[in-house]
């Protein structure tokens, strides 16, 4: 079945709205997506509001969550792939794209991607926001729209394009289980060794080098003494050598 795509012109969030349907009772499809022009009250992790542009992509999809498929926090790891294996033909430079953990995609070391991951009544709702054509200004990170590296595709051409990759990456993730698609995120993120310092969220910071993921996709950070951290949650800052 191809992807559904509902474009609308304005609403608060994507996420919030097919939260919202979800919670009342209403069956979304799989493959459905809610497309809008703007955004109100966008939203990312933790809280933080994401803050659109016009011409940029804001959108969410839904995962039925069945028994069998493996673990809801890994479908963070299939949506960054799917962002990530959307743009990679369209950039004249390949090596200028990077994932960074949890769900982050990079280009040229610039946040111009954000995901959240929302879970209700056995669905997860997964909204994605990408600077198509605009970067908004972010406090204390820096940012970049696909247009600062050269021709940026439309909304409409980049929602299709994203939403039949999406189809792909999840039937991988049932098929094949969580494994794979761990493999393939980390062959495109930071390599083992590079300096991390993580926040979590309750004003606590850990610096060290990343260590890998685990099975689940928690982060394992080497610690100066040797020893290894689980981190299932939190912001990463990639530091200096």
């Amino acid at each position: 079945m191809s992807p559904q795509i509902e474009f609308i012109s304005e609403t608060g969030s994507t996420n919030a709205d097919l939260v919202a349907r979800l919670a009342a009772g209403d069956r979304v499809p799989e493959d459905y997506w809610l497309v809008a022009d703007r955004q109100s009250a966008g939203r990312g992790r933790q809280g933080r509001s994401w803050i659109d542009a016009p011409g940029n992509f804001m959108g969410s999809t839904v995962v039925r969550l069945n028994p069998a498929d493996p673990a809801p926090a890994t479908l963070s790891f299939v949506a960054s792939l799917a962002v990530y294996e959307t743009v990679l033909p369209g950039l004249p430079d390949p090596s200028a794209l990077m994932l960074k953990w949890p769900n982050d995609v990079l280009l040229g070391g610039a946040k111009f991607c954000g995901l959240l991951l929302e879970c209700e009544r056995g669905h997860a709702v997964i909204g994605i926001g990408v600077n198509l054509c605009a970067a908004p200004a972010i406090m204390d990170r820096a940012v970049r729209s696909l247009s600062d590296m050269g021709p940026a595709p439309t909304r409409d051409a980049f929602a299709q394009a994203l939403a039949r990759q999406m189809t792909i990456e999840v039937q991988r993730w049932r098929e094949f289980g969580a494994e794979p698609i761990v493999n393939r995120w980390k062959a495109a993120a930071h390599p083992v060794g590079t300096p991390l310092s993580v926040h979590d969220g309750q004003g606590n910071r850990l610096s060290g080098q990343f260590d890998g993921l685990l099975e689940d996709g928690a982060l394992r950070l080497r610690m100066a003494d040797g020893t290894s951290h689980v981190v299932h949650a939190g912001d990463v800052m990639l530091e200096e050598n």
